[in-house]
């Protein structure tokens, strides 16, 4: 039985770990409208833990990198994120498993219009133990048979409305690649069935002085293999930004976040850095 679950937690975490960081994008896509030609950029963030829509990958300080491309309200860039040390996943009071160095390697397009995004993103990530191990169908970049690709593909639309209504709304569904349905024991990933796990997240930002603050909940509205059996709210929280003076051109922007999963019992606090 402990081999059974101890193969079953790899399995889960080598499929599951498919993930982004999308708000970076999504903030790209909102700035790229009033661009009136061909804008090149690239930047890295510094975040003391990764945590997405509530989920922690990698339980080590990260570096995310990207570049990113953007004319007249389309975006094109890629995001990664690589930790600093290597983690472990525990199976039970006596038994862990080592995960390596968590790395996420994603591409992504948006476009948008007035206050609507539509944005398609492409996750992947490589082996966490060795990076360059291709052996398996599941880790070689340009494997996108449905079946055995590593990529999951993301189809998502934001909308984000006027300073007089500043509500912000997103809404997102796996529609491709690593993100498969039950079996008949009631495993995921196990089937050629997609399952559409979806993500939906209101946020409400205010400015308090000079600190930028977003208030946000969001979660999923069925079961899934990325966000957990069962429909719950799996990010409620709080983050604030501000930008420290260096020199007098120059502030390096900062944030910390408070971040629950209600579903998972889990809560974080984050701080990054942004160059």
């Amino acid at each position: 039985m402990k081999k059974l679950l101890l193969l079953f937690t790899i399995c889960l975490f080598s499929l599951h770990y498919v993930y982004a960081q999308d708000e970076q994008a999504f903030k790209e896509a909102e700035e790229s409208v009033s661009d009136k030609s061909a804008t090149l950029n690239f930047g890295a963030d510094i975040m003391s833990r990764y945590i997405w829509r509530g989920i922690d990958f990698g339980n080590s300080p990260a570096i995310q990198p990207s570049l990113f491309l953007s004319w007249r309200g389309l975006n094109v860039g890629a995001w990664g994120s690589y930790s600093f040390a290597p983690h472990r996943a525990q199976i039970n009071d006596s038994v862990s498993v080592n995960m390596g160095n968590y790395c996420e390697m994603d591409m992504y397009v948006s476009y948008t219009y007035k206050w609507f995004t539509l944005m398609v993103f492409d996750y992947f990530i490589p082996n966490s133990i060795d990076p360059n191990y291709t052996g398996n169908e599941h880790y070689q970049y340009f494997n996108y048979h449905n079946k055995t690709t590593g990529h999951t593909f993301e189809v998502s639309l934001a909308f984000a409305g006027p300073k007089a209504f500043p509500i912000k709304f997103y809404a997102g569904t796996l529609v491709y690649g690593d993100d498969k349905a039950k079996d008949s024991l009631g495993a995921y990933n196990n089937t050629s069935k997609n399952n559409y796990s979806t993500y939906l997240e209101l946020s409400y930002p205010v400015t308090f002085h000079t600190i930028d603050v977003n208030f946000f909940v969001g979660g999923t509205p069925f079961g899934g293999s990325w966000y957990g059996p069962k429909a719950g709210f799996t990010n409620v929280g709080i983050t604030a930004k501000k930008a420290i003076p260096i020199t007098k051109s120059y502030s390096l922007p900062v944030q910390a976040s408070l971040i629950t999963n209600p579903a998972a019992s889990k809560v974080f606090l984050v701080f990054g850095i942004s160059f």
